[in-house]
């Protein structure tokens, strides 16, 4: 037989109801100040958004003539016109866009301005992260608006410009994928931003190739961009450090756009007259290039291990350039698995010289095996913690390029007196980076 319910006392049924009641408010109290404060972050982070766009308009227009042709989807040619051009690598940028994040980003767009109008390159590639929208440190998930910032100060200044995606460019938890920033850069809204996606067969977006051409339409120099992806084998949030590797359909495009190339080379010099054929006929065999992308190859590590090893003295495989591995424990974070793009250099023979982003305070070049390993000075002032106080690492590197294709490159620090600006330097310690980091 079952047992009836016995009634709940009068007194304990008020007592649940104001509970209940009093839990509700509680809740609905909680969520009306999450809405505020989204309400009032959101505000400030548009108004500094807003603020820092306005001051990329005050800086004086640099406005560098580039004769570029878009040959097709990531093909451009560059018309030198015989003369030897600049062209600037900056790196990790690093703008977040949002209300946490206003015053580092003034500053980066400060640093960017002042080192492009000295230098007053041909043309600027940016090897990723130029935004940085993690939010505990930005205070926004929006990628766009630290890209909006960027591109409005390249068009403000005048100068062309592309760009290799980096792994903060689009988090797994930013609004906008890496298509959807192509195409904002790509609208037509920035005329100096010459990013396109690439062949649509190929992973990634903005696997480009800019050659260099003289006055008889010979490609003296490539430029080729790649994208070195993002996180891998879970570590959506890269909170892991498991970084990705070159897929093979991309090594695979690298090997076509150097065959290309030569055989673009061969048709052109085949059709000039005999001295100017002559004159040309270097190019037939082998075209010099240059790769560029964000997260270094696993030979960058190799290199450098095998001339600290030696002593910091060069070995028979590794020339030592310049520069220093100031991360913690020389630290170079490059992708977790092997992959070919380097062998296929090698056997290729067409590559001299290779620039990657990614690792803030490691600034080295070395020479491995022939190939040139460059890290770009870096511009961040907000992902690292407390490196906005530190100057050794930011900076910009330089790559001079002859007019029959030839290049060298140097690094350039920030907190030069050449590098003069509208708005005043910050104070900052110039750290050693040479020390081994423990």
């Amino acid at each position: 037989m079952m047992s009836e319910k016995k009634p709940v006392p009068v007194e304990k049924s008020i007592k649940r109801k104001k509970r209940r009641r009093r839990a509700k408010r509680i809740l609905l109290s909680i969520l009306c100040a999450l809405l505020a404060f989204f309400i009032i972050t959101t505000a400030i982070g548009m108004i500094g958004v807003k603020s820092n766009i306005n001051k990329a308009e005050q800086f004086p227009a640099v406005d560098i003539p580039l004769k570029a042709e878009n040959v097709s989807n990531g093909v451009w040619n560059i018309y030198s016109g015989n003369k030897d051009m600049k062209i600037v690598q900056l790196t990790d940028v690093h703008i977040g866009g949002g209300w946490l994040s206003t015053k580092k980003d003034s500053m980066a767009i400060n640093a960017v301005a002042a080192m492009l109008s000295a230098e007053r390159p041909d043309f600027v590639i940016v090897t990723g992260d130029i935004a940085y929208p993690v939010p505990f440190q930005s205070g926004t998930f929006n990628n766009k608006t630290g890209a909006d910032v960027f591109a409005r100060l390249m068009e403000d200044l005048g100068i062309y410009w592309t760009m290799s995606f980096g792994n903060h460019d689009t988090e797994a938890y930013s609004y906008y994928s890496r298509e959807e920033i192509t195409d904002f850069y790509s609208s037509g809204k920035f005329p100096h931003c010459l990013l396109q996606a690439g062949p649509e067969d190929v992973d990634g977006s903005g696997n480009q190739v800019f050659n260099i051409c003289n006055n008889d339409g010979v490609i003296v120099r490539s430029l080729v961009l790649m994208d070195s992806h993002s996180y891998i084998d879970g570590d959506i949030f890269g909170v892991l450090w498991k970084y990705d590797n070159m897929h093979e359909n991309q090594i695979e495009w690298y090997r076509e756009t150097i065959a290309s190339v030569k055989q673009k080379n061969a048709e052109t010099v085949k059709a000039l007259d005999a001295a100017k054929a002559k004159a040309n006929e270097r190019y037939v065999d082998s075209v010099p290039s240059s790769v560029f992308f964000h997260i270094p190859m696993t030979e960058y590590r190799d290199a450098w291990n095998e001339y600290i090893d030696n002593g910091r003295q060069d070995t028979e495989k590794v020339h030592f350039k310049y520069g220093s591995a100031g991360e913690k424990n020389m630290g170079i974070y490059s992708g977790i698995h092997e992959d070919e793009l380097y062998e296929t250099m090698l056997e290729l023979g067409s590559t001299d010289s290779v620039f990657c982003g990614h690792d803030h305070l490691n600034n080295f070049s070395v020479v491995y095996n022939g190939i040139g390993l460059t890290y770009g000075m870096s511009v961040d002032y907000l992902a690292y913690i407390g490196i906005y106080k530190l100057g050794s690492q930011r900076g910009c590197t330089v790559l001079d390029i002859a007019a029959d294709g030839a290049i060298n490159w140097h690094a350039e620090n920030y907190y030069q007196d050449k590098y003069t600006s509208f708005y005043a330097k910050e104070p900052v310690e110039m750290q050693d980076l040479d020390e081994v980091r423990t």
